[in-house]
């Protein structure tokens, strides 16, 4: 196959979206904006970008910033584990490196929550390293470029693909191929539709040619979800809505949430748990059933409204949300649902 490097860089030369961390590309912004960029699309990000940045502007404020005020930055991303390894990577560069990325592909992968896609994306982009960059994007791309029928998902495949993308990665421009290869697959090669009458690389394409593209790439069917059902207890009282801590490992670890439980409860399961706490609760109303999904659990949310006029001492993992204090605890999105009914 020809070079793909002069007709792909053309296009990304003339039609480059401009992107704060694509304009100024430090190691930190490639690297907040990698992990931002996660099983989330770049309109999501970008506002969630420019808050962050403005509120920790280098890693040394990333890594001392509260856990509270990191979440609630992070509030509405979802895949809270994600800014948890931000932090603790942030931590470990600051206790190790001078507070400054190491500019070395190998070292990068030794930080929590940096991978080779993300450790790639910094090492060429910040660096300029020949470093491969590889997401869903150049997977699709390459396995229609060359008709590659393998399942993405399986590392034989992603391997061969990765060594393609190293046979045409020019030399001197590693960080400009790899973001031109990230773009292409987002503005061009999409996922459906893929726009193949204006596409720079038609002419070698494969899949253009056999006119399969929008049948790659091929991946193994994602596994069913486990069905979790969850019953939640939205108590209001005079002192606002009773939320309660989260453990601090596991799903949504460390978050505030309203009184649940993760399983099918009565009304009288959920009164006589509140009246344990010391809080004897009248029902106002049941809340109407959502669902929540996961990567690998769907969350069947139900529950019930109650009031109560008891404000005893709670423990250290409750709390009563406000109009003083709602701006500093973050909501995680499972429950979205009731979020108009939780933060008044």
């Amino acid at each position: 196959m020809y070079p793909i490097a002069p007709p792909l860089l053309g296009w990304f030369y003339a039609n480059r979206r401009s992107l704060p961390f694509r304009d100024d590309p430090t190691p930190y912004h490639i690297w907040v904006s990698e992990i931002m960029l996660q099983q989330t699309r770049m309109t999501a990000v970008l506002p969630y970008y420019e808050r962050f940045m403005k509120t920790l502007p280098d890693i040394p404020a990333l890594a001392a910033c509260p856990m509270e005020t990191l979440h609630k930055l992070w509030e509405g991303l979802g895949y809270y584990s994600r800014v948890h390894n931000l932090q603790k990577a942030a931590q470990v560069v600051c206790e190790t490196y001078g507070g400054e990325l190491p500019g070395d592909y190998e070292t990068l992968l030794t930080l929590p929550g940096i991978g080779p896609y993300t450790a790639g994306a910094i090492a060429s982009i910040s660096f300029g390293l020949p470093c491969p960059a590889v997401d869903g994007n150049v997977l699709r791309v390459f396995s229609r470029l060359y008709c590659d029928e393998g399942d993405i998902s399986d590392p034989a495949v992603k391997k061969r693909c990765t060594e393609r993308v190293m046979e045409h990665q020019p030399p001197d421009s590693p960080g400009d191929f790899n973001q031109a290869l990230m773009e292409f697959g987002a503005l061009v090669c999409t996922p459906r539709s893929p726009d193949c009458a204006h596409c720079p690389l038609g002419e070698m394409c494969e899949a253009r040619a056999a006119g399969c593209a929008e049948e790659l790439p091929k991946k193994a069917p994602k596994k069913d979800r486990k069905v979790q059902k969850v019953t939640v207890a939205l108590v209001r009282s005079p002192k606002g809505v009773l939320l309660e801590k989260r453990p601090e490992k596991g799903l949504l670890a460390g978050l505030w949430q309203p009184y649940t439980v993760e399983k099918e409860c009565t009304e009288a399961d959920m009164l006589a748990a509140l009246t344990s706490l010391g809080l004897h609760c009248r029902t106002v109303s049941p809340l109407t059933p959502a669902k929540h999904l996961f990567t690998h659990i769907e969350w069947q949310l139900s529950g019930w409204i109650f009031d109560t006029d008891d404000t005893p001492s709670l423990p250290e993992n409750m709390l009563w949300l406000n109009a003083k204090n709602r701006d500093y605890f973050a909501l995680p999105s499972a429950f979205g649902a009731y979020r108009a009914l939780i933060v008044v």
